[in-house]
């Protein structure tokens, strides 16, 4: 088996207790999303029928037969962060189709330990960062914070939980014989994703539209991305391990647009 499948004597226990950083409310936003995914059916081919071609090549070499269809993840990741110049950066999410995201990290600036959170729960949307733990780097938390983390919710999760393809808040469109496009419910919002599909299954890109900063600091519609190469295995699902994700992806801009580069370590489904 290559060297890039993460086997389960390799892997850490899910984390028992919350992050560093996280305030008391988003303490309980990560209890509530390592809630188990309620009453769900074991993986079938014939589940995929009807879906798009490259839907279904895609979830029959994501989810192996008899894999309970659970749409809770928590996944841990290390990669680079463009905050400025590029950091190192270690973080851990939970996330779930009805429940939302938080992703919480650590980094340095100037050799000093910056921790904090993105997240959205409760229909709200948030960043929270600090210095040390206590001194102010970056906190935002609006209406147009919200509406560009739901669509990162839309984004993450078909990436990081395979079976949520199969949900009732995602329906498909084909595009082409690689590619079909997802209408995913988040809340009372919908949003498209783009999935680009190998010849052999594999996820190689996902696209979509998403309400971000512009240079400026205001707020538009904008293409977002993300980029898969290797793959991992835990519990029954194949995700990819390699992903580099940011603005125009796909167009001439895509090299300066990155802001995140990452390896997935760890999964767990509940």
């Amino acid at each position: 088996m290559p060297d890039s499948q993460v086997h389960a004597q390799h892997r850490r226990g899910p984390s028992a207790a919350p992050p560093r950083g996280l305030t008391e409310t988003v303490r309980t936003d990560w209890g509530d999303l390592g809630a188990a995914t309620g009453s769900p059916a074991s993986f079938e081919l014939a589940a995929t029928a009807g879906l798009p071609d490259p839907i279904r090549r895609w979830l029959a070499h994501a989810i192996a037969p008899g894999t309970l269809l659970l749409t809770s993840a928590e996944l841990t990741t290390h990669g680079f962060i463009k905050l400025g110049p590029w950091r190192t950066y270690a973080a851990v999410q939970r996330l779930s189709p009805a429940r939302g995201f938080v992703w919480t990290a650590t980094t340095s600036m100037g050799g000093l330990p910056v921790t904090g959170f993105d997240r959205y729960t409760r229909r709200g949307g948030q960043m929270r960062w600090r210095l040390l733990g206590r001194i102010p780097v970056n906190s935002a938390e609006s209406d147009d914070i919200t509406r560009s983390a739901a669509a990162r919710l839309a984004g993450e999760l078909l990436i990081a939980a395979p079976a949520a393809a199969l949900s009732k808040r995602v329906t498909w469109q084909p595009v082409d014989a690689d590619r079909a496009t997802a209408r995913i419910r988040v809340d009372a919002g919908f949003h498209e994703v783009t999935l680009t599909v190998a010849a052999d299954g594999a996820l190689t890109s996902m696209v979509m539209p998403r309400w971000g900063a512009e240079a400026d600091g205001s707020f538009a519609e904008r293409r977002f991305g993300a980029e898969f190469s290797d793959e991992a295995t835990f519990s029954g699902f194949t995700v990819p391990r390699t992903v580099v994700a940011g603005w125009d992806q796909g167009t001439d801009g895509w090299e300066d647009g990155q802001f995140i580069r990452y390896t997935v370590d760890d999964g767990h489904y509940r």
